[in-house]
């Protein structure tokens, strides 16, 4: 239990707040690169990325407005995976196909119209088979149409401050009103990993649907690079005669997460390789001294008319800095930003942000929430309190 005079709590959370962790800062973000790697060299754009931070380590016309084709799936499954969080849709939902998901074309797992299957079994679908029929009847499944589905996927890239993307469908097919740029994709995919439960359905290999039905089928993930590169954990491939051979990978070892974009790349394994070379240079020359892991008490955060005068706050996700391994130098500090807190206050509420900055630039900004309930002091407590202030502020002065 914590016993805090006011006044020296203040004075001790002040100093928290203000902290910066003796770090070296490299300026821009783009300082974090020491050299300018020959990467990508048959794609029309590209980008690397560290997904703790979203420093861009690489990168090659990354703004330029592309077809992206099914890439576009990782946009469709971060709607979904934020209908899971919310309680508005389950796993374990059963999804009847729908005449019009059932007539798509290209990649898909063969929905029939009236066809039920889970949620779960669709999103392995889209996430390996890369299914456009499951694709739909998902989209109309979370919002009632495939229209209403894409508003959201439009009103999401906004949210995440996207200038270069618009979609016009959930799945990818061609449409002129229809595209994204490597950097948008990648923060996408940023966005897409931070939800528990991706990478079981991104990162499979193989699995089966309708197993105990007498038409079994075989998904097996279009990104190849999930089995032989270590660590390849998703995202999603994309191909048509516009769009060219497209993949947003994404790859962890330890604490390090890395992602790489290409688009319009000549060929599938002119593709894979080139992200093999982009993510063999992140793991070479970069990695994350970890901070705070998701959980852990950041810092307390003091607590107006409440029973207790302070309470620990946690980070609601992994907090890191990104080290060149070439000088070990780190680009950011850490900065904790809280809110002001007056009891009542329960746990799991919001409390502030922790930060990574670079210069004027937010790399991260991470939610601190509360770890414990606290009740309101009574009148009694209060005036207790005010007057051990007075009395050790007046022993203080003389």
């Amino acid at each position: 239990m914590w016993k805090y005079s006011l006044r020296g709590l203040c004075k001790q959370v002040s100093l928290c707040v203000v902290l910066l962790l003796p770090v070296t800062s490299v300026g821009a973000v783009a300082a974090a690169r020491t050299e300018n790697p020959v990467l990508a060299a048959h794609a029309k754009s590209a980008v690397l990325m560290d997904a703790t931070t979203g420093t861009v380590l690489f990168e090659k016309n990354e703004h330029e407005r592309l077809p992206i084709a099914s890439v576009t799936k990782i946009a469709t499954m971060l709607i979904v995976f934020e209908a899971i969080d919310r309680g508005q849709v389950r796993l374990t939902d059963s999804i009847r196909t729908s005449d019009y998901a059932a007539s798509m074309g290209g990649s898909q797992i063969y929905l029939q119209a009236g066809e039920q299957m889970t949620l779960r079994d669709m999103l392995k679908g889209i996430a390996m088979s890369s299914a456009n029929d499951a694709a739909v009847a998902v989209a109309e499944h979370v919002a009632g149409s495939e229209a209403n589905f894409v508003h959201l996927m439009n009103t999401k890239s906004r949210a995440l401050g996207l200038r270069d993307t618009h979609f016009a469908n959930t799945n990818g097919l061609p449409h002129a009103n229809h595209y994204s740029s490597a950097y948008d994709v990648a923060v996408l995919s940023r966005s897409l990993l931070e939800h528990h439960g991706v990478t079981q359905f991104t990162g499979a290999y193989s699995d089966h649907l309708r197993q105990n039905s007498g038409k079994p089928f075989w998904l097996v993930n279009t990104n190849k690079l999930v089995r032989f590169f270590r660590g390849m954990d998703g995202i999603k491939t994309g191909y048509t005669a516009e769009a060219k051979f497209c993949l947003a990978a994404s790859a962890k070892r330890l604490h390090f997460r890395v992602i790489a974009v290409v688009l319009g790349e000549p060929m599938a394994p002119t593709r894979n390789a080139e992200v093999t070379e982009m993510m063999n240079y992140a793991f070479s020359h970069y990695d994350i001294k970890p901070v705070y892991q998701r959980g852990q008490t950041v810092t307390l955060a003091p607590v107006m008319r409440g029973q207790l005068q302070a309470v620990a706050v946690s980070a609601t996700r992994p907090v890191g800095l990104l080290v060149n391994k070439m000088d070990q130098s780190v680009t950011g500090r850490v900065v904790n930003d809280l809110r002001p807190l007056v009891a009542p206050v329960k746990k799991g509420q919001f409390a502030g942000v922790v930060k990574i900055v670079d210069g004027d630039k937010v790399l991260l900004s991470v939610p601190l929430i509360v770890t414990a309930n606290i009740g309101k002091a009574s009148m009694l407590e209060m005036l207790g309190r005010s007057l051990r202030s007075q009395f050790l502020f007046g022993v203080t002065a003389h």
